[in-house]
């Protein structure tokens, strides 16, 4: 959760994007693309493809040609509802606080025929409540209450009818359609693949042009309320945006897929090549370094690291840990290449060398993933520091500490609970960096840069170990109203330098820092004004671990295409 003051935007993902369960995880990366750039993202869902003709066709051969229209619509907003869930479901597994709200919770009102109506109220303040205290709300489109008939539809493409709505309700700063199609085209992209897009479009020209792409309704209902609509494919910083002024037109770049070496194929490894697979499009993945190949696929996997950095990538991706990264990665960055990574002590520990290596090689160096997991806290940190500046940064940065913490307070040995944490993916074989502070640290030095711009060396910082905690001492704590947890400070002093630590701490129940279970990060950032700002997260696991690093991966692409330039703007009539 950001308590940051965020803007609203709607996303809606209709069914030419959610062709199988599978893509649930596609549309989970793209909504936390928009939460790390600081946004609260409100999703509006169509069912899966073919679900809804389905349900139609299945109302037909029961009801035949007497099926009453208001039944048909309550049996079509199956489709709606069920994807609406799975996207929470997918949300909540890379560690993003998502709720789900049906009509009747937001008092979603429709008027009209039982198959085509059209929105008239929502009970906004209900939407904006929930999204206090989370980053995502998934909401079912097409479908809405009716005070005569129950349910309603709203007809063929409703969804974009229901994702304006919802836009124009919440005062979102944008609405944006994912489509399978990255904008609108003058002529049909499949038949001229030279077809030029619209860079901007007006509400009119949009409805003859869009025809087919766009629901009619959701473009009246937009031009009516003075609400921009882009129509853009997923992962694309590039879209059409549908709005009251002149045409603009641009031919597409075209671009050739980034050759990717991963390093790494552990838990997070695994599920990054997993995403990169997903968009074979976009990436060409080079043979996956391993520590052993272990009757793994060699066609695939590789323990030579000249055979995984072989045809000159575009960016090296490494996951194996440890300080002997360091060589590796300096050379990428000197070379050229893009580097991304989530090995927080490689990144403490050699900031200065790898910054001046991106700089000589024009490279870029992300690492997005190395503190907060699949909380955005570097995002947060960078945008409050360019803004109204930073005095103080505090969290329990851990997740595998926190979790350990919480199973000493049920009761369960320090070596049992370690064991759990191996076998869950939060712990690595050696676990000294979690118990004994280290990872903490690295995540401060790392912060300082982001929150003060200063450096801050890990090894300087005082740390405190769990080690000596019982479970005993947590379940005292307990039964005092407070909670273990390890918790990383840095303060910028009055004479201006820092000060920090990672200590031992006993929180009580009603601490900001204290709320934060499982493998859960929290953070809070203090600014000049003294308002406090905080940043909610899993900070373990390999599903957000692996999306924060895959959305630094797309990051990385869609500022490498922003480099290659666009053709020259054409002005339309």
């Amino acid at each position: 959760m950001q308590s940051i003051e965020a803007d609203v935007c709607v996303l809606k993902f209709g069914s030419s994007v959610l062709e199988s369960e599978a893509d649930y995880r596609c549309l989970a990366d793209e909504a936390y693309r928009h939460i790390r750039a600081g946004e609260k993202v409100v999703l509006v869902l169509s069912a899966i493809a073919g679900e809804t003709d389905a349900l139609f066709a299945q109302a037909e051969r029961v009801g035949g040609d007497a099926a009453a229209p208001a039944l048909v619509a309550r049996l079509a907003r199956i489709g709606e509802l069920r994807s609406a869930a799975l996207m929470a479901l997918a949300l909540g597994r890379i560690g993003v606080r998502a709720a789900a709200l049906d009509p009747h919770e937001m008092a979603l009102v429709a008027e009209g025929a039982p198959l085509d109506s059209n929105l008239v109220a929502l009970d906004a303040a209900a939407v904006a409540a929930k999204l206090a205290d989370h980053e995502a709300i998934v909401v079912p489109g097409f479908i809405a209450g009716h005070a005569e008939h129950g349910v309603v539809t709203l007809g063929r493409g409703g969804t974009d009818l229901s994702a304006v709505f919802f836009a124009a309700a919440l005062g979102a700063k944008r609405v944006r359609l994912l489509k399978d199609v990255d904008g609108v085209y003058a002529e049909d992209p499949a038949v001229n693949p030279r077809a030029e897009r619209y860079g901007a479009i007006d509400y009119d020209t949009a409805a003859e042009a869009s025809a087919g792409l766009i629901q009619p309704k959701a473009i009246a209902a937009a031009k009516a309320a003075g609400i921009a609509i882009e129509i853009a494919a997923l992962g694309e910083h590039e879209a059409t945006v549908i709005a009251a002024g002149p045409a603009i037109r641009r031919l597409p770049l075209l671009t050739a897929p980034l050759r990717v070496a991963l390093l790494g194929h552990g838990a997070v490894g695994a599920g990054v090549a997993e995403c990169i697979d997903r968009h074979s499009d976009r990436f060409a993945l080079g043979k996956v370094l391993v520590r052993h190949l272990d009757g793994r696929d060699p066609a695939r996997f590789t323990d030579d690291l000249d055979e995984a950095l072989a045809g000159d990538p575009d960016v090296v991706i490494e996951l194996i840990g440890g300080s002997d990264a360091a060589d590796i990665l300096s050379r990428a960055l000197r070379r050229g290449a893009h580097v991304v990574t989530a090995n927080k002590a490689v990144v403490a520990a050699h900031y200065d060398a790898f910054h001046a290596a991106a700089t000589a090689g024009g490279s870029q160096l992300v690492f997005s993933g190395a503190v907060g997991g699949g909380a955005p806290v570097l995002e947060a940190a960078a945008r409050l520091h360019a803004g109204p500046g930073l005095v103080a940064v505090e969290g329990v940065m851990n997740g595998t500490a926190n979790h350990l913490f919480g199973r000493l307070a049920a009761g369960w040995p320090l070596d049992r609970a370690l064991i759990e944490a191996r076998a869950l993916g939060f712990a690595e074989a050696d676990p000294s960096a979690d118990v004994d502070g280290y990872d903490a640290a690295a995540k401060l030095a790392i912060l300082a840069r982001a929150c003060f711009g200063a450096a801050l060396a890990p090894e300087r910082i005082p740390r405190q170990s769990l080690r000596a905690t019982t479970p005993e001492t947590a379940q005292a704590a307990l039964a005092r109203g407070e909670v273990l947890k390890q918790v990383g400070r840095c303060r910028v002093l009055p004479n201006g330098t820092l000060a920090a630590g990672v200590t031992i701490e006993s929180l009580p129940l009603a601490h900001p820092l204290a709320g934060a279970n499982g493998a859960e990060n929290r953070f809070r950032l203090t600014d000049r004004a003294g308002r406090v700002h905080t940043i909610f997260g899993q900070g373990a696991g390999r599903w957000p671990t692996a999306a924060a690093v895959f959305a630094d991966l797309m990051d990385v692409r869609r500022r490498h295409i922003e480099a290659l330039g666009e053709e020259p703007i054409r002005l339309s009539a």
